[in-house]
């Protein structure tokens, strides 16, 4: 009968550890680290050369810890008659919200952010891709499994601010065969597309600021899968720090 009770527990030990998923933990310096966004469309014959030169990020050494990118695909230019099926209305209205905050009156595509700042010589900016000396906060987001997220911020300078998480699950390498547009008969590939984006608030502990995101998969993505987190003062579009990673099936943080 011990037998019995023994080889039970030890197959359910066993059950659990299998289906049990590593944890993933991605964290920040002290330093801030440049979030690079880049605003692109299918339907914007002028994209692809953006969209390759942050492609070539993915080999630098620095990719997740010096800087983090990510490309959101807008919407405004389905109507040429390619929809893009990266694009989301809640993009645009991001690139928007930008915009407004520069005193802007249009949108344009490419468009490039580097640390809520608009970023025209972005071509020729490679240096420009380093974590800053001043030292705004340490960001860590962990997970157990990859659609819920806790999130701990400790601001160098924390005062009497409240503060906001963001984050965006990404997909590179994925590719659409463009049929129509100003892109027709080009095969494009995307890198740190953005498939799912939320926000949240975080509640102080003391010296820490403390929340958690819910950011669901999406239904037969493809390409690699990866996350990019990054905090800023509540109401504002200014990051403070990020930090991501790649979500490989192995659970190791790159």
């Amino acid at each position: 009968m011990t037998q019995i009770i023994f080889c039970l527990s030890l197959i359910v030990t066993i059950s659990i550890t299998a289906h049990a998923q590593p944890a993933l933990t991605f964290q920040s310096a002290a330093e801030q680290t440049p979030l690079v966004e880049l605003y692109t469309s299918e339907g914007c014959s002028s994209c692809p050369p953006a969209e390759i030169w942050l492609s070539h990020l993915k080999q630098s050494p620095g990719l997740w810890k010096d800087f983090v990118p990510v490309a959101f695909h807008v919407d405004y230019w389905d109507y040429l008659g390619w929809r893009d099926p990266w694009s989301a209305r809640q993009f645009s209205d991001r690139q928007r919200d930008y915009a407004g905050a520069w005193h802007n009156d249009s949108i344009y595509t490419p468009g490039l952010v580097l640390n809520g700042r608009e970023w025209r010589d972005w071509s020729r900016g490679q240096n420009e891709l380093k974590p800053s000396s001043a030292k705004t906060g340490v960001l860590s987001v962990r997970s157990t499994e990859t659609n819920h997220w806790q999130i701990n911020f400790t601001p160098a300078h924390a005062g009497e601010n409240h503060f906001e998480i963001h984050a965006a699950l990404l997909a590179s390498g994925v590719s659409s065969e463009v049929k129509a547009g100003e892109n027709r008969g080009r095969t494009l590939v995307h890198d740190f597309a953005v498939l799912n984006f939320t926000s949240a608030a975080l509640q102080r502990e003391g010296e820490i600021f403390q929340g958690n995101f819910t950011l669901p998969g999406v239904s037969g993505a493809k390409g690699r899968l990866a996350l990019a987190a990054w905090v800023t003062q509540a109401g504002n579009l200014e990051p403070l720090q990020a930090t991501g990673g790649w979500m490989d099936a192995s659970g190791e943080a790159h």
